[in-house]
C-alpha cells in the first residue's frame, strides 16, 4: 500500500508537517517514507491518494474504563468517592452476559476509531464472577473491530472498607457487616486469572492485542499481591496500572493507613518503575514528583474525568519539567462522554492556564499532541512502534483533510489541530495497516446492527442495576462523610482552583 503526496505530521519541524511524501506501507508497517514521487508505484500497489491531507499518527487513549459505556448519562458531577458507588458498586449485580460485554466494547471502540483513536489502554471493570467468557468477549471484540489494545483487568483485592479512611468509622454497624460478609475471590484466585489471560491474549491479532495488569490502586491493594502483579508485569513486558492519588481523600488515606505517600509506599515496594503507569496523579507532592521521575513512570491525565468529579488540577508543568513523560485519556464515558481525545486535548491545553499566572508555563499545542501520541504509545509499552510515523512503526494512522474550514486559513497547524479539530476532518483511519474507517464509515463491522443489540440489551441491564442503586443511596451519606473529613483535612498544598469554603 502507499499513502500518496501526504504532508507528514512532524512537530521536530516548525510548521508541525512536512512534504509532501509517499508513505510506502508493507505487512501493517511503515516501510519506508519518502519524497513525494521519488519510487516508481508498483502496478500491485494499492494507492491512497493522499493530496490536501495531513497523515499523523493514529491517536492513543491511555487510560479507558469500556465497561462504563452503559453508565453514559447516569451520574451527575459528584465527588470521586460517591461517583464510584455507582462505577464500582460495593454489591455487584448479577454477572452479565459475554454478548453485553462484547456490545459495550464494540460501541466504544467505534466510537474511538472514527474519531482518530487507533490504539487503547483498557482498564476494564469485569468482575471475577463473570468469568473467563466475559473477558474473552472484551477482547474478542477489540479482534473483531481491528483496533489494537491493550488490556488490564480492573482487580484490587482488598475489601472496600480499607479504601479509604474514615470509612469504616462511619458506617452502621449493619451496612458495616453487609460488606465484611460479603464474598470475594482470594488474591491467589485473582492472580490465577490474570495469569491465564496472558496466556490467552497477550500477543494475539498478531499483536495487535497484548495485555496489562491492574491492581485498581495501592490503597485498594495488598501489598503481597502489588509484588505479586508486578512479577507478572516483568515477565511478560506489561504495563502496571495503577490509579494514584485522583483525589484529596486518597491523599489523607495514605497519610492515615500508611503513614505516607502511597507513591513513596510503591516505591518501596518496588512496584515503581518504567511499566508502571499511574493515573490521574493529581494529590502528589514535590516528592512524589522527583519519585515517579526517578522511576520512569507514565503520568496518564484525565482532565475529564478530575473536572465531572472535582478533584482539582493535575501539576502539569511540574511533572513535564521534572521529566515525567504525561499522556492523556477519555477515561470513561461517564465523565467525558464522546470518546474523543480531541476533547481531552483541548481540556488539557485550556485548564492548566487557572493553576499560575506565568504563561510561560502553560501546555503549548506540541506537548498536547505528543501526549496524545508518543506518550500514550509509551505507556502501552511500545514507544517508537505506536503514536509516530517512521520507518519500522506500526501503520497505525489517521488523515486529516485540511480543506476544511478548522484549517482555514491555516496558520498554525498543531494549534489547529489542538484547540479546532473534534474528529470531523478525518477522511481515514489505517490500524496495523489495514483501513477500518474511510469518510466517517467503520468498515470492519457493522454500527447499525451493533446499535441495535445494545437497544435491545439496555432495559434488561437497567433492570439488573436496581440493587445497585439502591445500594448506592444507602451508603451515600457515609461517603458523603468521609468526603467532608477528608477535604477538611491540611495536606500542606491544594490541587484545587480557589479555596473551598
Amino acid at each position: 500500500m502507499i499513502i500518496q503526496n501526504a504532508l507528514l505530521f512532524d512537530l521536530g519541524v516548525r510548521a508541525g508537517a512536512r512534504g509532501p511524501v509517499d508513505i510506502l506501507i508493507e505487512r501493517g508497517r511503515i516501510e519506508q517514507i519518502l519524497a513525494a514521487g521519488t519510487k516508481p508505484i508498483r502496478p500491485d500497489a494499492d494507492v491512497i491518494n493522499a493530496t490536501g491531507m495531513l497523515a499523523m499518527p493514529g491517536l492513543v487513549n491511555a487510560h479507558l474504563h469500556s465497561s462504563g459505556l452503559f453508565h453514559r448519562g447516569s451520574i451527575e458531577n459528584l465527588p470521586l468517592e460517591l461517583f464510584m458507588l455507582w462505577e464500582v458498586p460495593p454489591v455487584q449485580p448479577s454477572p452479565s452476559a459475554p454478548e453485553l460485554h462484547r456490545t459495550r466494547v464494540l460501541l466504544g471502540a467505534i466510537e474511538m476509531l472514527k474519531r482518530g483513536i487507533t490504539a487503547v489502554l483498557d482498564d476494564p471493570i469485569v468482575p471475577l464472577s463473570a468469568g473467563e467468557e466475559a473477558v474473552d468477549a472484551v477482547m474478542g471484540a477489540y479482534r473483531d473491530v481491528g483496533m489494537r489494545a491493550t488490556v488490564g483487568l480492573y482487580r484490587p483485592d482488598k475489601p472496600e472498607l480499607e479504601w479509604l479512611a474514615y470509612l469504616a468509622d462511619v458506617l452502621p454497624d449493619d451496612v458495616r457487616r453487609s460488606l465484611e460478609e460479603k464474598p470475594r475471590p482470594s488474591s491467589e484466585q485473582i492472580l490465577e486469572e490474570c495469569r491465564r489471560f496472558v496466556q490467552r491474549w497477550h500477543g494475539a491479532a498478531d499483536g495487535r492485542l497484548r495485555c496489562a495488569v491492574s491492581c485498581s490502586a495501592p490503597q485498594r491493594a495488598t501489598d503481597e499481591y502489588m509484588v505479586a502483579l508486578h512479577e507478572l508485569a516483568v515477565a511478560h513486558d506489561l504495563p502496571f496500572v495503577l490509579h494514584l492519588y485522583e483525589s484529596k481523600a486518597q491523599r489523607v488515606t495514605g497519610r492515615l493507613l500508611y503513614g505516607g505517600s502511597l507513591v513513596r509506599h510503591v516505591r518501596d515496594l518496588g512496584v515503581l518503575d518504567d511499566r508502571s503507569v499511574a493515573v490521574h496523579a493529581v494529590w502528589v507532592d514535590a516528592q512524589d514528583i522527583a519519585d515517579l521521575a526517578a522511576s520512569g513512570a507514565t503520568v496518564v491525565h484525565s482532565p475529564a474525568g478530575n473536572l465531572r468529579c472535582g478533584s482539582g488540577i493535575m501539576p502539569f508543568r511540574d511533572l513535564a519539567d521534572a521529566g515525567v513523560p504525561i499522556a492523556l485519556c477519555t477515561d470513561e464515558a461517564t465523565v467525558e462522554e464522546t470518546s474523543s481525545l480531541w476533547n481531552v486535548g483541548r481540556l488539557a491545553a485550556e485548564i492548566h492556564t487557572l493553576t499560575r499566572p506565568d504563561y510561560a508555563a502553560w501546555p503549548k499545542a506540541g506537548e498536547i499532541l505528543r501526549a496524545m501520541t508518543e506518550a500514550g504509545a509509551r505507556a502501552m509499552r511500545a514507544e517508537g512502534e505506536n503514536g509516530v510515523l517512521a520507518q519500522g512503526a506500526c501503520a497505525d494512522l489517521i488523515l486529516i483533510d485540511l480543506s476544511t474550514s478548522t484549517y482555514t486559513p491555516l496558520v498554525d497547524l498543531p494549534r489547529h489541530l489542538v484547540y479546532g479539530e473534534d474528529g470531523t476532518s478525518i477522511r481515514l483511519v489505517m490500524v496495523d495497516g489495514n483501513v477500518v474507517v474511510r469518510d466517517g464509515r467503520v468498515l470492519t463491522i457493522d454500527e447499525g446492527a451493533i446499535l441495535s443489540d445494545a437497544r435491545r440489551m439496555i432495559p434488561a441491564w437497567l433492570e439488573s442495576i436496581r440493587a445497585t442503586d439502591d445500594w448506592a443511596q444507602r451508603l451515600r451519606p457515609y461517603l458523603d462523610e468521609v468526603y467532608r473529613r477528608s477535604v477538611s483535612e491540611d495536606v500542606g498544598f491544594t490541587r484545587w482552583a480557589g479555596s473551598p469554603p
